[in-house]
């Protein structure tokens, strides 16, 4: 096995300490994914001997977590409830004052990024090749060729997973993908008092706080938490429509903050950018295109599901087949979808 990587392992779309797991999709079979990637992230737990997956929940406000949490239910296999106001406080003290409607995922919880990529490179050592690949086609052999920057070999089958790059590659291949570029900024806050024990992921579509949509998370030691929210479009190259949309992006960031978690300091601690590729049908939308030796996979949000979506490529790369759900054609993570 060979893992080709341009860069340090984790740092473009997945860069940062955390990222949020969430059961709250509108498609119940993404529900069913994420339970899956749950138990994964478990053993990857166990395996490595660290925590990767927190145990401190996910809160989700307004009408959407409602009807989000009906599809979990529907599904089975989660924890999660409608909660008061009484444990919204105690859950996210930093939260501001909210009456509407709260879930609680108990079974979400904050993805230690580092600590997983770190390890996860750690186990693959040896088959990591650090170079840049310029392109990836099936050879008249039936083999499929890369060519990198200071390689060209031929293998048997190949998983294509490179983030905003994989549009590029692929369609290098002959395969033109349905794939919509956007930046994302995210900042830190630090939290103003004592950092609490437990301190829940954040998923705010409730507009009650300025912004349609925003989300949260606390870095490790919950000291500080990262806030982010929009996107800001680019073209099918990679670059921004407008530059200044990210400059744009950070201070409705910081307005969000200033109203929705004042128990957060106004001015950010850290900052990260990443690029995000998103199919058409979803933000949450993954799809799987499997051409006999080249194996594409496409999607936003994708760090999440790892442990289930690692499982389903190298199933496809052996030659066992692709699951149903992960087809294009089945719009995995599509609204209304079952």
């Amino acid at each position: 096995m060979t893992v080709y990587e341009r860069g340090r392992p984790g740092e473009a779309q997945s860069g940062g300490e955390s990222r949020i797991f969430r059961h709250a999709h509108a498609d119940r079979r993404l529900v069913a994914f994420a339970c899956e990637a749950r138990r994964g992230w478990r053993d990857w737990e166990e395996r490595f001997g660290c925590e990767l997956l927190s145990r401190d929940g996910v809160v989700a406000l307004g009408p959407e977590a409602d009807r989000r949490l009906r599809v979990i239910h529907e599904t089975g296999g989660v924890r999660a409830r409608a909660i008061d106001r009484a444990e919204l406080a105690e859950r996210l003290r930093p939260l501001g004052q909210y009456d509407g409607f709260a879930m609680l995922d108990e079974d979400g919880g904050v993805l230690r990024v580092r600590a997983a990529v770190e390890a996860l490179s750690g186990a693959l050592q040896d088959a990591l090749v650090f170079d840049e690949v310029l392109s990836v086609r099936a050879t008249p052999s039936g083999t499929v060729e890369v060519r990198a920057g200071g390689v060209t070999a031929e293998h048997g089958r190949v998983v294509l997973c490179a983030g905003a790059g994989t549009a590029a590659l692929a369609r290098g291949a002959g395969l033109p993908l349905p794939v919509r570029h956007s930046a994302h900024v995210r900042l830190a806050f630090r939290v103003r008092d004592e950092p609490a024990a437990q301190l829940a992921c954040l998923l705010d579509r409730s507009g009650a706080f300025g912004e349609p949509a925003a989300y949260g998370d606390p870095l490790p030691g919950n000291a500080a938490y990262a806030v982010g929210l929009g996107e800001a479009p680019a073209h099918d190259d990679g670059s921004l429509l407008d530059p200044a949309a990210l400059v744009t992006l950070a201070g409705r960031i910081v307005g969000y903050v200033a109203q929705a978690l004042p128990g957060l300091e106004t001015e950010p601690c850290d900052v990260r950018h990443c690029r995000a590729s998103e199919l058409p049908w979803s933000s949450d939308g993954i799809a799987v295109w499997d051409l006999g030796g080249l194996v594409v996979l496409v999607g936003n949000n994708l760090f999440k599901h790892a442990p289930a979506l690692g499982r389903a490529l190298a199933a496809a790369a052996l030659g066992d087949g692709l699951e149903p759900i992960l087809h294009p054609e089945a719009k995995l993570g599509m609204q209304g979808r079952a």
